[in-house]
This record gives structure tokens, sequence and C-alpha cells, in this order.
């Protein structure tokens, strides 16, 4: 399926070159207009390009509508204000495309090309995921499901975090303090547990600080034991964070931590000194910026000889950049490693590495009276968040609909309490902080999941109501429009495409929540304004219930590429 902007910008490109023959034009900017009385799109072609054609905007204006072939997609053509061209598009036409809706769409005219690797999520291995995991979580999960819908070839990694000095003090933990009874059914319970007690411990007993050392030590140098103790600790790690991931329907291609990058680290530090990038400076190698840059001095290897992570995401890009073909690479996470991540692209470009690199920031989530802390006690953990959101919801769906079963019951409420916490995420503009409100993370009235998977299930009702009595759709009938609400919901479902790729682009996931309840919104208000199934035209109502079928298409669509789940009733 081609996109209605492309078609459009087809025949103003031709028109354009029979118009001004001697100036070379690949692209016209179409939007769609913010007021139906300027048309359905518009275009500032003439205003743009006026210095280079060399004449009033107008008249350019007027010269190019007179040179546009008539064709099966423009109603007219009108000239506004300075020199816009406002485009009203046929509903005849807008009405056997919309039988269309369903097929690929073509985005042949992206770049395409090549791998997008998107790093979000990464946990710290034994520690469980808490609330300050989601949004990196889920922002990053829907970024590579928009990125897919487009056609990239899109590889999700987790870098998680299995390697550093925690690992010495959990070793020292185990040995000394596990319960073997908790371990065995909370295993990564138990480390936390343990690990906490290291830290209570050593500050009565500062000897545990140079053990952990010395079982860091080891495990550096490939102890067995402490090898196979890390190992074991990344396992029970990852069962924990997979159990989770399946619940939300979130998939990673690889996993590779920290560690994956050791072996590559010793590289790096070889070419930032071969290429006089990193100078030593008391006793450490650090990479100094020109004042211009604005950037703090970036230490890359300590005087002991460790590395930080700075090295270990230069030598993760070093890695990528040699086993992929690169389109890209997206970094999700929290604001507070902006001046890190532009340290690290700085750094790339001082080594020649110009692969296109983006780092995705998001405000924190927190509480009103301040941050989420560990040692605080205030951390919400993740899988409990979700249990709270099903819990609500299953109360809900037991009291609207008590004669469904038990298990439809509860799997509606899995999906609409899932849902739930991951729109009030993704529904908000990405660089701004969230207030965590229970109610509100919880809401189920106004812009939230389950008030767009309720329009889907209600359009859902409607075709199983017809299918009931009878009534079949049939696609090579002539469909009829007639009712402005029919008409403003057909020109809004094919803002769609755009909606997408404009969240790509800007990386902004809330872009296409505002679109798919705006979408739902007008389907609701054509719902109470045209009878779908009453009406005395069986054209009409063949036509409403292939519009239906289609709205229901693109809210399931657009709630898919955030992550969020739909059910059939509710």
């Amino acid at each position: 399926m081609t996109l209605l902007e492309k078609k459009i910008e087809s025949y103003l490109l031709d028109a354009i070159k029979e118009t001004f023959k001697n100036i070379e034009i690949d692209e016209v900017n179409i939007q769609p207009s913010n007021n139906e009385k300027f048309g359905d799109y518009q275009t500032n072609f003439a205003m743009v390009n006026s210095k280079k054609i060399g004449d009033n905007p107008r008249k350019i204006a007027e010269k190019l509508i007179n040179n546009i072939k008539k064709n099966e997609i423009f109603e007219k053509i009108e000239i506004a204000g300075p020199g816009f061209i406002n485009i009203f598009i046929r509903i005849d036409y807008l009405a056997e495309e919309l039988k269309k809706i369903g097929e690929k769409i073509e985005f042949q005219f992206l770049d395409t090309a090549g791998d997008v690797v998107i790093d979000y999520s990464s946990p710290n291995i034994a520690k469980r995921m808490h609330i300050g995991h989601l949004r990196s979580t889920v922002i990053g999960d829907s970024i590579k499901r928009i990125y897919k819908f487009l056609g990239y070839n899109v590889i999700a990694d987790n870098h998680i975090g299995d390697w550093g000095t925690q690992f010495g003090k959990l070793i020292v933990g185990y040995k000394n303090w596990l319960n073997k009874e908790n371990y065995k059914k909370n295993p990564i319970e138990e480390l936390e547990r343990i690990y906490v007690e290291f830290s209570k411990k050593s500050e009565e007993n500062e000897s545990l600080e140079d053990l952990a050392r010395e079982e860091l030590k080891k495990l550096q140098q490939g102890d067995k034991e402490a090898r196979n103790l890390w190992k074991e600790f990344i396992k029970v790690s990852l069962e924990e964070y997979e159990r989770i991931y399946k619940r939300m329907n979130i998939e990673f291609d690889t996993y590779y931590g920290e560690s994956f990058y050791h072996d590559i680290m010793p590289l790096i530090i070889e070419e930032l000194k071969e290429k006089n990038i990193a100078k030593e400076d008391e006793g450490a190698l650090v990479v100094f910026f020109d004042e211009n840059k604005n950037l703090h001095p970036c230490i890359v290897q300590k005087k002991d000889g460790a590395y930080l992570y700075s090295t270990s995401d230069l030598a993760t890009i070093k890695y990528r950049r040699e086993n992929y073909n690169l389109n890209k690479i997206i970094y999700v996470t929290d604001e507070r490693q902006q001046d890190h991540f532009r340290q690290i692209f700085e750094i790339t470009n001082m080594l020649d590495w110009k692969d296109e690199k983006h780092h995705i920031w998001f405000g924190i989530m927190r509480f009103a009276d301040g941050i989420f802390s560990t040692r605080k006690g205030n951390v919400i953990k993740l899988n409990d968040l979700l249990d709270e959101s099903v819990e609500r919801a299953y109360k809900i769906v037991s009291e609207k609909n008590p004669s469904l079963n038990e298990d439809e019951k509860r799997n509606i409420a899995e999906v609409v309490g899932i849902g739930a916490v991951k729109y009030a995420d993704l529904s908000q503009n990405r660089t701004s902080p969230i207030i965590f409100e229970w109610d509100k993370i919880l809401s189920f009235e106004g812009n939230t999941s389950p008030y767009l998977q309720y329009s889907y299930a209600r359009i859902k009702s409607i075709m199983r109501n017809a299918n009931e009595n009878n009534i079949k759709i049939d696609y090579n009938k002539k469909l009829i429009f007639t009712e402005n609400s029919e008409i403003n919901l057909i020109k809004f479902v094919y803002q769609f495409p755009r909606i997408v790729m404009l969240a790509a682009t800007t990386f902004k996931p809330n872009l296409l929540a505002d679109y798919i309840f705006e979408l739902s919104k007008k389907f609701n208000t054509f719902y109470n304004a045209a009878p779908i199934l009453k009406s005395e035209n069986k054209d009409i109502i063949n036509s409403r219930l292939i519009l239906c079928d289609k709205v229901s298409f693109i809210i399931k669509e657009g709630l898919n590429l955030l992550g969020i789940s739909t059910v059939d009733r509710m």
C-alpha cells in the first residue's frame, strides 16, 4: 500500500517538473491540514522555493496548480494566504482506498539498509527489577517495534550489568550468610539480602572490604570457584528477568553484558593511546576535550589499571561496528547519563567512527517527595506493580462482566492491567519527569490503555453482532460515506503511517499514543452519531462495517507498536 502523502507528492512533483524545468526538486513537504476549511493536506512549496524560482509565492502556486493533471485523488486545490496550497481529497477515492488498510505499507523511501541496534532495559545482575527500570524497558521496546514496522532490521540488546565490584561482595556474602532454603525459593531476593548484609557488616568490620577485593581479583583472574558463582548469579538473575519480560511481552535478541566486551577493552586503550586521544594524568588515562565541547575530561582507565563504564561503552561500539552492518545505534537511558554519552560520542568522533548514534534519554520517575532509593526502602518492585495493576483490573472486569468465566476474567485482567502500566508511561512526553502515583498510573478512565482497549473491544462486539445477524461484509461493493463523523474518521485513519514515522524520527512513542487516543475518540463520536447495524440501507451498513473493521485494525496495530495487547471483549 502506497502512502497517501506519497501519491499526492508524486502528482505535485510531476507538475513542478513541467512548470519549473530549470530547477531540481526531489521532494515536496506535504502536511495534513489542522483545519478542514483549509483542505485535507497543505504544502508550503511555493513559499519555500520562491527565491530559487525567482517569483512571488502566490504566482508560483497559481502556475503549479494550472499544471496539475486531473486525477482520481484531488477534489480541488486552492491557494491561501501568502502562497499555501490547500488540497482537498475526493471522499470516493478515500472510500475505495480504505479497503486496502491492512496491506503492507511501502516505506521504500526510507533508508532502512543495515542494522538498527537498540540498547535498553539493562538491569544489574543479582538485583530485582524495580519501577525505575520501567521507562527504559517499555520505551526501548516500543522504539524497537516502531522501527521494525517501518522495515528496519532491528537488534534489541539488553546490556546487563554483569561485571564490577559488587560481585566480590556477593561472593563473600554467599559464602558466609546465605540462607539455602530462601535461595531455593527466590534466589535473586536472597542475593539482594546478602548484599545488604555485606554493606551492614562491612561498616563494623572493614576487613570485609579487603576480603571482597580478594574475591573480585580471583574472579577477574579466572578462579574456577569464583567464576562458577558469578555464572550462577547471572543465571538465576536472567531467569527472574525473563519471567517479567515474558509477562510484559518483551523480547531481546542479545543479552551482551559488560563482561562480554571485557577482552575488547585493552584494544580500546591501545587505540586511544596510539592516536594520542587519551593522555596520562596523575597515573590515570584520560581523554580531554576542546573547550567548545563543554565536556569534563573522561577517564578511560584508572591508575590501578581498572576500566570504567566509558571503556566498556567504547568497547561495545567497537564490537557493534565490526559485527553488524550498522544503520544506527540507539541507547535508551535516563537523563542522568546525558553527559556520559556526549563524552562517548565525542570520543568516537575523535576515533573517526562516524556511525549514527542516538542517546534517547527520558525523565526520571520519582515519588512526589523524592527519587526512588533502595536505602530508603521506597523502591516498588516491577513485578509487584504489575500484580497490583492486574488485580485492580480484575475487580473492574468482574464488576462489569460477572457472567464471564474465571479464566476469561483473569486473561482480560492480565492484558488490561499490564497495558495500563505501559501506557501510563508511554503516553507521557519521554523527556518529562513522571511523578509516580498509584491511582494515576493505574487509572482506567480518560486517556488510558483500558479506554483504547475498550474501544477496540466495542468494535469487535459490533462485528460479532453483525455475524450473529448473518450480515456479511462485501468488499466488492462501492463504499458510501456521507456523515461528517465517518468522513472525519476515514481521513484520520490515513494519518497512521505518518505518525509512526514521526514517532520513529523523534523517538517519542507518546505521539503514537496521542494518535490512537484521538482515533478512538473519533470512532466513538462516529459510533454515537451514525447507526451502524440499524440503517435501512444495506450498502451503508456494509460501508460502516468495513470502516469499523479498519479502525479496529489500526487501534490494534498502534497498541501493538506500544507493546500493548488487545482483547475482543471486556
